[in-house]
Formats: structure tokens, sequence, C-alpha cells
């Protein structure tokens, strides 16, 4: 198994996203950039998918125009997210994704709930999209998990259950099963037919995301070569607090929910931590809220903290916690 390059090299995703899209400083427009010129996390081609996963392609010179013209003027993109506050990452990617559906024409429905009755909802369509005399249903998914096999699973099982959300609701097998098995049925649903203007041609799943590997392991043992799995898929590290290691030189900075997305780029007037500050700010913080964090291991590049690599870092008794969902059946083993 070949392990893929350490984050801060130059040929990271990091490294490569920063190469091309330098000139982007606005984090929406960054976060549609990486929505659209990442890697998928899954892979399309893969048998285990049955054909059912959706991928955008390679990113066109019109596009790479189209968001350098949203750097200089936002005011679209901004008029189509609002002033709301998006809590929800994956409502605010949703969004992005709508907006870009919506310019380049092909968005025919976003959010379109169907209903059995008038407190019945049966399910809600991500995406109906045009193409050409086709329609297409895509589901749509920006997921971050966490490989954890500690109790002697294997990663390559194909249940995909060691991939665990970072805060113990789900593992990428199970959002998987659900979308695959009643989330993309939901046009044959009876009450789905009055509002669909003809018959969907193909019902497919795009997703996006980050996978996130013990610190111990980062660069030695990859999902690369598991199935289903895109050899190219963005990845960073996961620790608890009490084995982060020293590393010489390095900045840290704490990634709000809606940075996620896209590597990390802001102005050198952010704060960045040394590595004793961060563990003593995160001491502090588990104490009152016991939830995984963000961090983004950052340097100074042409007045801004670039990041390098990412990672979670979670309360020590992390894995414990995911150990007694197991057993308790709330998290699947």
């Amino acid at each position: 198994m070949t392990a893929p390059p350490d984050s801060d090299t130059p040929d990271s995703f990091q490294a490569r996203f920063e190469r091309r899209w330098a000139h982007l400083t606005r984090p929406h427009v960054r976060a549609l950039a990486w929505l659209l010129d990442a890697p998928d996390l899954l892979d399309a081609l893969a048998p285990h998918w049955q054909g059912r996963i959706a991928t955008l392609g390679p990113m066109t010179q019109a596009t790479a125009d189209w968001l350098a013209a949203l750097e200089r003027d936002p005011s679209p993109l901004d008029a189509a997210l609002g002033a709301r506050f998006y809590s929800r990452l994956g409502l605010y990617a949703e969004k992005l994704m709508a907006f870009y559906f919506a310019q380049h024409g092909s968005l025919l429905a976003h959010g379109l709930q169907i209903r059995a009755a008038r407190n019945d909802t049966v399910g809600e369509f991500d995406f109906l999209l045009r193409d050409g005399d086709r329609l297409l249903h895509w589901e749509f998914a920006t997921k971050f998990y966490l490989l954890d096999c500690a109790d002697g699973r294997r990663a390559d099982d194909g249940s995909f259950n060691c991939l665990i959300g970072p805060n113990l609701a789900d593992t990428l097998g199970a959002k998987m099963r659900k979308i695959l098995d009643k989330q993309l049925a939901l046009a044959s649903h009876p009450a789905a037919q009055p509002l669909l203007p003809q018959p969907v041609d193909s019902a497919q799943a795009l997703v996006k995301g980050w996978l996130f590997y013990p610190a111990e392991r980062t660069g030695t043992a990859p999902l690369q070569s598991m199935a289903g799995i895109s050899a190219l898929h963005c990845y960073g590290f996961w620790s608890v607090l009490a084995q982060l290691q020293q590393c010489v030189g390095e900045r840290y900075i704490l990634m709000p929910r809606l940075d996620w997305l896209a590597p990390l780029k802001v102005a050198l007037a952010t704060p960045a931590l040394a590595l004793d500050e961060l563990v003593a700010l995160l001491r502090d913080q588990f104490v009152d809220a016991p939830a995984p964090v963000m961090v983004a291991s950052v340097r100074e590049r042409d007045g801004w903290w670039v990041e390098q690599r990412r990672g979670f870092i979670v309360p020590d008794d992390w894995r414990a916690q995911a150990a007694a969902r197991r057993l308790a059946g709330t998290l699947p083993s």
C-alpha cells in the first residue's frame, strides 16, 4: 500500500490548492472552489457503488474564470447566501452548490420536499438538475470522518464503519446506506410523481469531504487502496489531546465549522497559537465543551496565514466513547 504525501510537502492537497487558487481570498469563494475542484471522497468508478456516485469532473477554464470574477465581485454569491447565519455546514455547502448550478443553468429544484400528507414528509430532493433532455436527481453530502479501528476491525471490510463522525453520530457506512437505500429512491415514491416534470433518468450521490487518520499513522496507513474511496481524497490527522506531539515551528488556528471545506487562508491579524498554547486552550475548553475541534497548522505566506495540514483534536476518552456507543448499538460496528 503506497502512502500519500505528507500534508506539508509540495505535493499535498493544501499545497496544490494554494498554487491553483492563491488569488482566491474570500472564504465563500474559496469554499465554492473547493467544492468544485477538490477530489471526490468516493471513487465513482468503483464497482462497490454500482454507478450511483456522481462527479463534477475536471474544472474547466470557464469555471475557473467565473470563480476569479466572484473574487473580484462577490455580490451575486453574497446575495444567494443571504444574511442568515449558517449553523449547519451541510446546508452552507448545499447553498454554495445550488448557486453554482443555478448560475450555470442546470438547477431545476433545490431542497424540494415530498409529503405523503400535510404532516408526513417522505423526503427531500437535494438537487433536481437538467442535463440536456435528461432529469437528474443528485443527493449531496459533505462529510468528515475519523478512522478508528482500535478494536481490531479491518478498515477494508467493506462496511466503512471504521470511519466515524467526530461527534460519534454516524459512520461513512451508515451515511451511504441511508443515501443509497432510501434517499436515492425518492423519485419512485408515489407522492413524488406529481412534482416531477418527467421521470428521473439518473439518481446519484455527490460526496465531498475529508478523512482523518490517527496522528501516529498519518502518511503510513491511508485508505488509498480501499475499494470505494477515491485514491486522491483530502485527508488530515486526528489525535487525542494527551498525545499531541511537538512540531518545531508549527502554529495553529482553531477552525470555525464553516471554514472546514477549503484549506484555510486568513489574515495575519488572526491569532496563531504555538502548540503549548493550543494544548492549554483545549484542555480548558474540553472541561466545559468536550467536543472535537478542527485545527489548521499554518505558515505565513505573502501576508496570510496559509494552511499546511489539518486535524481533529479530540478528548482523551473519544475512543472509549466510540466503543461504548458501538456496544450500545447507537454506532454501527
